[in-house]
């Protein structure tokens, strides 16, 4: 069984688009959503790469 996740996927698309869409820093945005700093990396990079 595969371990759940720590943060709920509104969560993560909503990092993504703030991080994508406003001109504010990632640690900005992470700040205001109450995650780690590094937290939306992984989530960036795979959006990127599901955009094609």
């Amino acid at each position: 069984m595969p371990t759940p996740r720590k943060h709920p996927d509104e969560l993560r698309e909503r990092a993504v688009r703030e991080v994508r869409t406003t001109a504010r820093p990632t640690a900005h945005v992470t700040k205001n959503l109450g995650i780690h700093k590094e937290a939306p990396r992984g989530w960036i990079r795979q959006a990127e790469t599901d955009a094609g």
